[in-house]
């Protein structure tokens, strides 16, 4: 495995092998069943899908992006609700869509009512700005996330707000694990190179270090 090689975070790396004919029915008894071969199966075949409906409700592509991957993280670990008997797997899969988008709009509003309480408090209360730090340092935290080109942001997502592995993350996106891994290791000098700096990420240019100490766990 390349880490440099370039990655296409839109288009899935065709199928190969008789993965790519396994009927609905199929595919539903192993993705049920936790054969992860047919959790990317499932993922190549309804992402598009997914990230579309997520795409027009949120008006935002990189919401989208990430509502598409909670979808599948959400289907994986919740594969054992599924039946066919009630309905198919895509339609399974936009119900949660659904859910997972109007998740992402309540989350708009908490973090904008988030901002204006923490600018409200610094203004009125100085001599509690201590009982903030929490509060700044996460807002701190998604800023400089939001800041990271697109696949370090995706995998240090995957890995701090939904814990998952490395080889999980793998899994999930299509990416060969060393892929991951460079991602995840450049996303952390980042990151570390934003908070040293006060904030400017592109300040200087990655270089060693420790991660981070913002309480956040990095991808395995």
């Amino acid at each position: 495995m390349i880490a440099s090689q370039p990655v296409t975070e839109s288009r899935p790396a065709p199928l190969t092998g008789r993965a790519a004919d396994w009927d609905e029915e199929e595919l539903a008894t192993g993705f049920v069943a936790g054969d992860e071969a047919c959790l990317t199966v499932v993922h190549h075949r309804w992402a598009a899908l997914v990230n579309g409906v997520a795409r027009r409700s949120l008006g935002d592509a990189r919401e989208a992006e990430d509502v598409t991957q909670q979808v599948f993280i959400a289907a994986w670990r919740g594969r054992a609700g599924y039946s066919p008997s009630r309905g198919t797997l895509a339609g399974w899969l936009i119900g949660i869509t659904r859910r997972k988008v109007a998740d992402a709009l309540s989350a708009r509003t908490r973090r904008a009512a988030l901002v204006d309480a923490a600018g409200a408090a610094l203004a009125v209360r100085t001599e509690e700005s201590s009982s903030l730090d929490g509060v700044l340092d996460q807002l701190l935290v998604e800023h400089e996330l939001a800041r990271l080109p697109s696949p370090q942001r995706k995998v240090l997502r995957l890995a701090f707000y939904d814990d998952l592995t490395q080889p999980q993350i793998a899994v999930l996106t299509g990416w060969p694990l060393g892929t991951v891994k460079s991602h995840a290791r450049r996303g952390l000098l980042r990151l570390r190179d934003a908070f040293e700096s006060g904030g400017d990420a592109d300040a200087s240019p990655p270089g060693k270090g420790q991660a981070p100490s913002n309480g956040a766990r990095p991808a395995r």
